[in-house]
Order: structure tokens, then C-alpha cells, then sequence
């Protein structure tokens, strides 16, 4: 069975690592740098595997020795965003623990997919792919995803859809500048633009742009966790075989929509090898010129970490 470490026991990479043995996809390392914490969570998960007629290994450490050889690793360590905090607060907190988790990741699993969810993410992967060394195939952000899920969410509910039938992409950083495509929205056979009015749209992109957001006014001290999981489960049943979907996710890109040197969400195909395709879309003038602006605001963070 593969391996696959989750690194940090929050919310997210616990729901992440109960969804991977949950659905048996793998074995599990759960791994955090509180003592404890990853080897209680990971043993109550092992115990519910006979009731999800999984056999997968659960297993909780504070060691990165723990985790050598895994197939993919799943970065959510890092600060999460508090009520009034955008995700570019986080940034050099983020950028300090990120840098020494693929550091360590590089030692122990050299060969391993590496996907990051920690925030601002575009950013981190691209921390990330520096620290790690590893080619930019093998280490994509989470973002598009939970993005375009969240819009397939807002949808289904403004035109009583099942959300199975509502097929969304959202491309971009992920961030207050991603960019919701309408023209790549569906529900059934039908355009958005036949189901919902201009307006509905509108209101419906605008919240989704706003998502994350939205649960931390809610919550107060915490952030999404349950969709984040998800969208990060999605990728990996993907990498794995267990799926074959094009996905928005993440990725460094060289020329392709315009765009050189910089993490952006775009959609892809992910297999064994990590990114194994980018697929390239016909954009509009506007949708050009909003996907430059989300890569620009990327860029503008990585020169602050690096500045």
C-alpha cells in the first residue's frame, strides 16, 4: 500500500488523514511538532478503520524519520488565519515553517509528491519546490479545487441543482484575485449564463472569492477545514489512479497562459509523476488580464519572503 504523510495534526491535516483511511486509500503518517497530539488523533482514527472496512495503517510521530519513504506528502502546517487576518498576515510565518518542513520532507522521502495546503499557498509551494529541490512536477498547491468546489456549492443552491451536475473552475491564485470562469461554468449541458442571470452570477463569484473568509467570521478562531480536506483528498485519489479528472490546481508555470516563474492555479491533469499535464484554455481579453493580476500578486509575495 502507498504512504502518504500528512505534516501538522490541525483540522485539516486531521480531517485529511481520517478521509485517506477512511476511504483506504493509503497508509497514514500524521505528523505535528506537538508531542501527543498526531499519536492521539491517529490512533483514535486506526480504531474506527474496522467500522470503515479499511486496513490502512494509521500511525501518529513527532519524527520526520517516521515518514521516510512516503509517496506524498501533504503539507498543512502553519498559522491559521484569525478574524481580520488576510493570508498575506501569514506569509513569513508560514514561509519559515514551510521552508523547514520540505527540508525535512527532501531528507527523508526524496522521491515523494509533495502537495501544499498551508496559506498564502500559491506562495508556499513555491517555498516549497525551493526548499525541497524537488522538480516543480512534484510539488502542487491545494487552492483551485476547494475554490471551484465552493462555487459548485453556491450554484447548486442558487439553481436547485444537484451539485454533481454543476461543473465549475476557478483558476488563479488562490486569494482575493482568483478568478471564477463563468465560461467554464455548467450546470447539466447548460452554460451558467443560461441558468442563473447576470446579477446571480455575479453575487455567486464574489462569494466564492470570499469563501474562506466567510467561515472565519463564523467560526472566530479557527478556519475551513472539512472542504480544504476534501479538494486535498480529490488531488490524491488522483495522483493514485483512482481518478482521472481535470482539476484546477496550483502549479509553476513556463509560458504557458502568458505566465513564467510563478505558482499559479490553472487546470490539470495529475497522475503518478505529479503534474503530469497543464491544460490550456482559450481565456478572454478580461480573463487574461485577471489571471496576469492573480500571477502579479503571487510574484509580489514571493519578493517579500525573498526580500
Amino acid at each position: 500500500m502507498k504512504k502518504i504523510t500528512v505534516v501538522g495534526a490541525g483540522n485539516v491535516g486531521a480531517t485529511t488523514a481520517q478521509l485517506i483511511a477512511e476511504k483506504n486509500l493509503a497508509d497514514v503518517v500524521l505528523i505535528d511538532i506537538a508531542e501527543g497530539i498526531p499519536q492521539g488523533k491517529a490512533l483514535d482514527m486506526l480504531e474506527a478503520c474496522p467500522l470503515w472496512q479499511s486496513d490502512s495503517s494509521v500511525t501518529g510521530t513527532n519524527d520526520y524519520a517516521d515518514t521516510a519513504g512516503s509517496d506524498i506528502v501533504v503539507i498543512t502546517a502553519g498559522l491559521a488565519r484569525k478574524p481580520g487576518m488576510s493570508r498575506d498576515d501569514l506569509l513569513m510565518a508560514n514561509a519559515k515553517i514551510v521552508k523547514a518542513v520540505a527540508e525535512s520532507i527532501a531528507a527523508t522521502s526524496p522521491d515523494a509528491i509533495i502537495i501544499v495546503v498551508s496559506n498564502p499557498m500559491d506562495a508556499m509551494a513555491h517555498v516549497a519546490k525551493i526548499a525541497s529541490g524537488f522538480p516543480s512536477k512534484r510539488v502542487i498547491g491545494m487552492g483551485g479545487v476547494l475554490d471551484s468546489s465552493r462555487m459548485r456549492t453556491f450554484i447548486a443552491l442558487e439553481a436547485k441543482a444537484h451539485p454533481k451536475d454543476v461543473k465549475a473552475m476557478v483558476l488563479g491564485g488562490h486569494g482575493d484575485l482568483m478568478v471564477p470562469m463563468a465560461s467554464l461554468t455548467t450546470v447539466g449541458d447548460k452554460c451558467i449564463a443560461d441558468v442563473l442571470p447576470a446579477d446571480k452570477v455575479e453575487q455567486i463569484i464574489e462569494r466564492t472569492k470570499t469563501g474562506g473568509a466567510e467561515i472565519v467570521s463564523h467560526l472566530k478562531t479557527g478556519s475551513a477545514y472539512y472542504a480544504p480536506a476534501a479538494s486535498t483528498v480529490e488531488m490524491i485519489e488522483n495522483i493514485l489512479g483512482r481518478k482521472s479528472e481535470i482539476l484546477p490546481c496550483s502549479v509553476h508555470l513556463n509560458g504557458e497562459y502568458g505566465i513564467s516563474g510563478v505558482y499559479v492555479g490553472v487546470p490539470v491533469k495529475l497522475g503518478a509523476s505529479g503534474l503530469e499535464e497543464i491544460i490550456v484554455h482559450k481565456l478572454s481579453d478580461s480573463e487574461q488580464q485577471a489571471l496576469n493580476k492573480s500571477a502579479e500578486a503571487v510574484e509580489g509575495l514571493i519578493k517579500k519572503i525573498q526580500n
